[in-house]
């Protein structure tokens, strides 16, 4: 039997034994700052095996590269995770806005090719930035157009349009030598609640479940997808007690008996209120790998080394009280080291095209107009409806169309509005300028639609882009419909209302 770590113990002997640096291994956590703090470091030679790097670790491509050079000279056979989906979820440009377009405008696009060559791109900038580990992409059918934090990042509401653009996304991705982690398993595509705040339940049946939501997730595993991403959902059919993420018949017995994966599980982000505000983040973490998953992703909020030590002092003592069996532990570490070997063998030397995320941005792009319409030559104002970001989305990163249209129509202003008084206020601030309005989302909040109808009632004029689902009529003189809030939406936008 392996001697086991003192809990809470940060010195001697204890931090190098196997048990102890397989507890370490399993976690992927976050940390704050552009450079390495010291405790990651040193928590690197002690069997800490990843790191993930979520916004706050960003100022821009060549920092990101020093950092990760920063971290390999600790541990060479590192995983360095990221949030990156492109389009509304980025954190490689989170200060600018994505240069990729995100999932649902290339599914409208529906080309799988333009697919694979748009994650070829990310998987080549992220790979020349010591990226080796995607938690991308969403194969969520978004079967519920209400829900709150999947929308856009789902290729769309088709089951075999989201399979067959998974399986593209994934091959492109990898292709650079980049680990994609296909999420969120088995699907959170029709929920009503966001997963950062509370459980969400996805009742239907499990034949419901096979056919609509699995596929997408069998075909990532048929184009070699390396890393699978838990939900914490519940789902009564096949689990009515746990969410995915805890969850022995999801993880264990439906995702590697029934479906036959044997890459790596990593969870969602434990610190979710889902998982944290029920079961207790360190209760949960233990439950999680107990369940089947391999690697921990935590971070995201909380970001500390005090965060680290407790979660691994969890495990230890989990094991020794025999909640957690140690070969589960080991297991779980070895397939978190086999993805490190993986990533350092497959690095692959890619051709640039950085102008790919434009392309199709502009492919995606559909223009309804509702009869002549008079050009737009001269400044205009732009009126810019703001909901509540989401927190997977954040509220770092810009979105909207005015930087464009200032440079295209030098002289354009711009505002931002919400909230039961955004029409009016919208209107008085335009001041008879030709009004540009910009929302995202409009069919899930009530007072935007509201703002829309006065402004259209007003100015029949007005060019509305829509830069979230596109489940509201089109409307305005001219509608354009971008299916996502990248930056390289708004470019191809812009570009569209000149164009008139």
């Amino acid at each position: 039997m392996t001697t086991l770590a003192t809990t809470a113990s940060d010195s001697g002997g204890a931090a190098g034994d196997t048990l102890t640096r397989d507890a370490l291994a399993v976690l992927q956590p976050g940390f704050d700052g552009t450079t390495a703090p010291d405790w990651v470091r040193r928590r690197l030679g002690e069997g800490l095996a990843s790191v993930a790097l979520f916004g706050r670790n960003v100022a821009g491509e060549d920092q990101v590269t020093a950092l990760t050079a920063q971290l390999r000279a600790e541990r060479d056979d590192l995983l360095v995770a990221i949030d990156e989906e492109s389009g509304d979820v980025t954190r490689l440009d989170v200060r600018t806005g994505s240069s990729f377009p995100g999932n649902h405008a290339l599914g409208a696009v529906d080309d799988p090719g333009l697919t694979r060559a748009v994650a070829r791109e990310l998987g080549r900038r992220l790979s020349v930035c010591g990226v080796n580990f995607d938690w991308a992409p969403s194969a969520d059918v978004n079967a519920n157009p209400a829900n709150p934090v999947i929308g856009v990042r789902s290729f769309g509401a088709s089951t075999e349009l989201v399979a067959r653009h998974t399986a593209a996304w994934v091959e492109g991705l990898q292709s650079t030598g980049v680990a994609a982690c296909t999420k969120h398993f088995p699907g959170h595509g029709d929920t009503n609640v966001d997963s950062h705040h509370a459980v969400p339940r996805i009742d239907v049946d499990a034949d419901t479940l096979f056919a609509r939501e699995l596929p997408p997730f069998r075909a990532a595993i048929a184009a070699g997808t390396r890393a699978i991403m838990s939900a914490h959902i519940l789902v009564p059919a096949l689990d009515p007690g746990r969410p995915g993420t805890l969850s022995r018949r999801i993880l264990t017995e439906l995702l590697r008996e029934e479906l036959g994966y044997q890459g790596l599980i990593v969870t969602d982000g434990m610190e979710m209120r889902a998982i944290s505000g029920t079961y207790g983040l360190e209760h949960g973490v233990v439950l999680a790998i107990a369940a089947g998953a391999d690697a921990i992703c935590v971070g995201g909020g909380l970001c500390d080394e005090d965060t680290v030590l407790k979660l691994r002092d969890a495990l230890v003592a989990a094991v020794r009280s025999g909640e957690l069996p140690e070969e589960r532990l080991a297991d779980a570490a070895a397939r978190v080291r086999d993805l490190a070997r993986w990533t350092a063998r497959r690095a692959a030397d890619t051709a640039p095209n950085p102008e790919i995320g434009l392309v199709a941005a502009r492919r995606a792009l559909t223009v309804t107009r509702s009869g002549p319409a008079t050009a737009v030559t001269a400044p205009v104002y732009v009126a810019q409806f703001e909901p509540a970001r989401n927190i997977a989305v954040g509220d770092q990163t810009p979105w909207g169309v005015t930087a464009e249209l200032q440079r295209l129509l030098p002289g354009t202003t711009a505002g931002s509005f919400t909230g039961d008084g955004a029409g009016p206020e919208a209107l008085a601030a335009a001041d008879g300028r030709r009004i540009v309005a910009v929302v995202r989302d409009e069919h899930r909040h009530d007072w935007m639609r509201s703002a829309l109808d006065t402004l259209l009632a007003a100015r029949p004029d007005t060019v509305v882009v829509e830069m979230g689902l596109p489940q509201a009529t089109p409307r305005g003189a001219l509608h354009i419909a971008t299916y996502g809030a990248a930056r390289v939406c708004g470019v191809a936008a812009a570009e569209a209302v000149v164009a008139g």
